[in-house]
């Protein structure tokens, strides 16, 4: 497709992902990500020609309104929507796939100065929750999600969830409606369910002479416990 193709494809795309889109007036002045692809695509074609100034210079002038900064030589794929956008920011090597959505405050960034590759490959269908940061060159894989304000930095499979800090992945969670965020599992939730269970399995599993310790020393646990508390009041 030609860059006149795309910046229309973009457009359309907008009015396919997001039902709070009443007509078409609004997207001139409420999809910042929009518009920050918008001066994106035109700043990538100029850079592919060997130019360096005039780029960056389209990328400033998009970033100053949209608050969203995307170097001019990261390379994006068909069809990404950037959902309200504010705060985005995408290196310079980064490479995202077809059908990608990205929300606010996002970082595709690098972990190294070096020269090459150093920002993150996100493959078809992802999506990127707010507030997540996906740092150096790992790839996400498709059909993949990242939970909001999670830090990732290693490989996402294809059909996963990456959520927390730093980012577990998990083979689950995965659905196709790419706005059913409600799908991720909490992971702490199940883990403190676990091992809570474990520990009513280990006390019944006890005898009653080693109960009678265990018992004294929970109450010292627990007034240390109610000490700690009182001391953040």
């Amino acid at each position: 497709m030609n860059l006149f193709q795309l910046i229309r494809e973009d457009f359309a795309n907008v009015k396919r992902n997001d039902p709070a889109l009443h007509s078409t007036f609004e997207l001139f002045f409420n999809y910042p990500g929009l518009w920050a692809l918008f001066f994106h695509r035109i700043a990538h074609w100029f850079y592919n020609k060997g130019l360096r100034f005039l780029p960056r210079l389209i990328s400033a002038l998009g970033m100053f309104l949209t608050m969203i900064d995307i170097h001019p030589a990261a390379k994006f794929g068909r069809r990404v929507f950037i959902d309200h956008g504010v705060g985005v920011v995408i290196g310079e090597t980064a490479v995202i796939g077809d059908d990608v959505i990205i929300y606010q405050q996002v970082t595709l960034g690098g972990v190294s100065t070096n020269k090459g590759k150093r920002h993150p490959t996100v493959g078809n269908n992802v999506v990127i929750g707010a507030g997540s940061k996906v740092l150096g060159n790992i790839t996400i894989g498709d059909n993949s999600k990242v939970g909001a304000n999670s830090v990732v930095v290693k490989d996402v499979p294809p059909d996963s969830t990456a959520i927390g800090i730093p980012a577990r992945v998990l083979k689950r969670g995965y659905d196709k409606n790419p706005l059913s965020h409600d799908k991720i599992p909490d992971v702490n939730k199940e883990l403190f369910e676990y091992l809570l269970r474990r520990i009513e399995v280990l006390e019944e599993a006890l005898p009653n002479k080693k109960k009678e310790k265990i018992k004294e020393k929970d109450h010292t646990l627990e007034e240390l416990y109610d000490n700690f508390i009182h001391s953040m009041d």
